[in-house]
């Protein structure tokens, strides 16, 4: 899989950083065999109008959890414990029920990995794709039906005409996909999250869709929260890019800069296992270990268990005991790690010592 060489639409016109989204210290969790489970914890991170942020990480990194939250639609049991989330200047944690209704699907849309599962399967795709204008825009009933063969087309949806008389199970994934992208662009958002939208396509058919999204948020100069595990996607589309294990990010900064020049040993393990490398054996690299206890550690870096440069003399004892900052480096970059905070010494601040 090639990650390098690749140049995204808005790599040479950066824009006016405004933000738009923007997290602060949130805290996420769910119910445990010990009580509550932190699966976000301390998250920080904004997304600029016009700008296209990735979220990249293992499964059950904590990504569409962050997604779930920023809509307030977490699963449940699940609770934010803590944080702020602010949309537009308004605190979106402070939001009553109608007034999130009315920011879902007008002021933020929303894209999920299963399209044909998330479509209502009693209802037509024009109704579906209508909905949102009659509900957000305030358009009648007659009028945003009247819209909807001209946005499916507008999506490249073949015979719109037909496919609007459709249900879910008749459209393919990709169709199926096309029209959730019709009907989460109706309200025309400001901000967009695409979690995982191309996971259950074939290759062919997701670049076909990462296009036509990539077309229509600089048509409509559409921030984007782009949620994935695929780097020669983010290579492509992003302009920065966030790292994140365990429920923290781990790096953070442009999307160019962090591919060719990884700072965190996760991200570098990320690349490498995106690139097929193999070792001196010939057999393909792969991250040893799982993430799945990392949650739970109170001590230490949360990385450690599974990183090489934590198992090397004189690191290990720092990295189990003491958990690094997500640190500023130079170009706009952060990264939290020890190894890191060497290389750059003077730049990190205080960490907090177990």
């Amino acid at each position: 899989m090639n990650i390098e060489g690749h140049t995204h639409a808005n790599t040479a016109i950066a824009p006016e950083r405004t933000p738009l989204l923007e997290i602060e210290d949130l805290h996420v969790s769910v119910p445990s065999a010990n009580g509550r489970k932190f699966v976000i914890s301390g998250l920080t991170l904004s997304v600029d109008a016009g700008e296209v942020v990735a979220l990249v990480g293992e499964s059950g990194s904590g990504k569409s959890m962050t997604a779930l939250s920023l809509m307030r639609l977490l699963p449940h049991g699940a609770e934010i414990n803590s944080g702020r989330i602010s949309f537009a200047g308004r605190d979106i944690l402070a939001l009553s029920p109608s007034e999130l209704d009315a920011l879902r699907g007008a002021d933020i849309g929303m894209l999920f990995q299963q399209p044909q599962a998330m479509l209502d399967p009693t209802s037509r795709v024009r109704t579906q794709v209508a909905e949102p204008l009659w509900v957000h825009r305030k358009m009648s009933r007659h009028a945003a039906l009247g819209r909807v063969v001209g946005m499916l087309s507008d999506v490249g949806i073949p015979d719109p005409s037909a496919r609007a008389q459709c249900f879910a199970h008749e459209l393919s994934g990709g169709m199926a996909q096309r029209v959730m992208i019709a009907a989460a662009l109706s309200g025309n958002p400001q901000l967009l999250i695409a979690d995982e939208p191309t996971t259950a396509l074939d290759v062919t058919v997701q670049a076909q869709i990462l296009r036509l999204l990539d077309d229509e948020r600089r048509k409509r100069r559409l921030a984007t929260l782009l949620i994935t595990h695929d780097l020669s996607v983010v290579a492509a589309f992003a302009d920065r890019i966030a790292v994140m294990y365990a429920g923290r990010i781990v790096e953070e900064g442009p999307t160019q800069a962090i591919l060719k020049a990884p700072q965190h040993p996760y991200t570098k393990a990320l690349i490498s296992c995106s690139l097929l490398t193999t070792d001196s054996e010939g057999q393909l690299l792969t991250i040893p270990g799982s993430s799945s206890q990392a949650h739970d550690m109170s001590c230490g870096c949360r990385f450690h268990p599974r990183c090489a440069l934590a198992q090397s003399a004189g690191m290990g004892g720092r990295c189990m005991a003491t958990e690094p900052d997500l640190n500023a480096l130079p170009e706009g970059r952060k990264a939290r790690c020890w190894a890191v905070d060497d290389n750059h010494a003077g730049s990190h601040a205080s960490h907090t010592v177990c």
